[in-house]
Parts: structure tokens; C-alpha cells; sequence
């Protein structure tokens, strides 16, 4: 069987425990890795991702943290370093929303979704790399189309998505001389938890912008998320690809 990684390359995914998250964790233990599996709250999900992993010959770690509380962070990658040794590859995925129109949008929705996904972001990167600068690495960051272009309803999303995007571009510099690759895909529509809750009229006018006319699926996400971090993608750091079904101009 032809693998992408190298048998055993350890990898972290979080967000795990569902959709873009748990197809990633799957593709990467078909393609050789050990996946630790991080989750927040949805231990039995992510149970069942790591049952398909094993099933696969792969090892699976469920690791518990709030990825934007620094401590559980700190513990997580501990964890994953005294179990198993350093990370390899890291898909930081874990993310949330809580749409509303700018000027009504509290200061509580604001900061959720940007403590979240974007500090989460940097808490989580910021640990990978520590772990990954005797020997080098990869870190994919799932961003958004929203981050790009921008979404009406979505001033938080958005700002943090692109936050993530910069945040790569940044850190695809700094770490570069140690071996180690920062890359973004951003997801488009996508068929998961987070685009069911988009509502009818919305979405029906999102699919009349998107040339091949229809949602993706978590798999065409974790496909070209496991390219990007794997060997395969060796000379690409610090770019973003979307997987949006055309939705964004090149």
C-alpha cells in the first residue's frame, strides 16, 4: 500500500470529533499516520472517529482541551509529547460561529468566536511548533472563504478566519529555516453541522455563486488537507487553498 507519510508520522487533528475535523483525522491514518484526536466536549464522537482509525491499523489518542484556554492547550501537546513523542503534522480545524449582523452583534459573540478560532489558532500553532523545531514539520490551518472575501452576517467569523489566514503567512516565515511548512486551506460550503444551520433562501443563493454547483463534502476538504500537509506538498509554505467549488477568484 502507498502511503503519502511516512508509517507512524504522528499528527494532531482538532476539532476532531465531526465533519471537516473527523474526515481529516480518517485520511491522514489511510495515508500512515497516527492521528491524536482532539476534542472539547464531544468525547463519544470522537471515540467513534478513533475506532475507525484503529480498524484502519493506525493509532488513535483522544486528547480533551478548550482550545482557546492556554492551559489545556499547554497539557494537550504535553500529553500527545509523553505518549507518543513530538508532533509531525498538525491540522489545526477547531472552530465555531455565532453569526449576527455587525451592529447587533454583542461583545460576548464577538469574543467566542474569535477566542475560538482565532486565539485557539495561535495557542495551538504556537505549541506545534515548539514541538516541531528540532526536526520540522507541517501545520495546515482550515481558515474559511468567509476570511477572503468576507460574509454578511458572519463580521466575527470572517475577521477571525482571516486572522487565521495571516497568522499562517506570518508564521510560514518565521519557521521556515527549521524545516517547517505553514499552509491555510479555506473551505468554501461545505456540507457539514455548520452549513446545515445556513438557512434555505441563503444557501440556495450561495449555490447560484459557485460554479460547480453544489455543497462539498468534509472528504474533498480532508483530501486536499492531507496533500498540503503532506511530503507531497514539500515546496508549498505559506499559501492558501480554497476548496470552495470555484466560489473565489483566483
Amino acid at each position: 500500500m502507498s502511503f503519502l507519510f511516512p508509517e507512524g508520522t504522528r499528527a494532531l487533528v482538532t476539532g476532531a470529533s465531526r465533519g471537516i475535523g473527523a474526515a481529516t483525522a480518517l485520511a491522514l491514518a489511510e495515508h500512515g499516520c497516527d492521528v491524536a484526536l482532539n476534542y472539547r466536549s464531544s468525547a463519544g464522537k470522537a471515540e467513534q472517529v478513533a475506532e475507525r482509525i484503529r480498524a484502519l491499523g493506525r493509532e488513535a489518542l483522544l486528547v480533551q482541551a478548550d482550545v482557546a484556554d492556554e492551559e489545556q492547550v499547554t497539557a494537550m501537546f504535553k500529553r500527545i509529547r509523553t505518549e507518543w513523542g513530538p508532533v509531525q503534522v498538525a491540522v489545526l480545524n477547531s472552530g465555531v460561529t455565532a453569526d449576527g449582523h455587525l451592529a447587533a452583534m454583542s461583545s460576548g459573540k464577538w469574543r467566542e468566536v474569535i477566542d475560538t478560532n482565532l486565539t485557539g489558532a495561535f495557542l495551538t500553532a504556537r505549541e506545534a511548533t515548539k514541538q516541531m523545531y528540532a526536526d520540522g514539520g507541517s501545520i495546515v490551518l482550515i481558515a474559511s472563504t468567509s476570511g477572503i472575501a468576507g460574509r454578511a452576517g458572519q463580521a466575527n467569523y470572517a475577521a477571525s478566519k482571516g486572522g487565521v489566514i495571516s497568522l499562517a503567512k506570518t508564521l510560514s516565515l518565521e519557521v521556515a529555516p527549521r524545516g517547517i511548512r505553514v499552509n491555510v486551506v479555506a473551505p468554501g460550503f461545505i456540507d457539514t453541522d455548520m452549513v446545515k444551520k445556513v438557512p434555505p433562501a441563503r444557501l440556495k443563493e450561495a449555490l447560484q455563486a459557485i460554479p460547480l454547483g453544489r455543497t462539498g463534502t468534509p472528504a474533498e476538504v480532508a483530501q486536499a488537507t492531507v496533500f498540503m500537509a503532506s511530503p507531497a506538498a514539500s515546496y508549498i509554505t505559506g499559501k492558501v487553498l480554497t476548496v470552495d467549488g470555484g466560489m473565489i477568484p483566483n
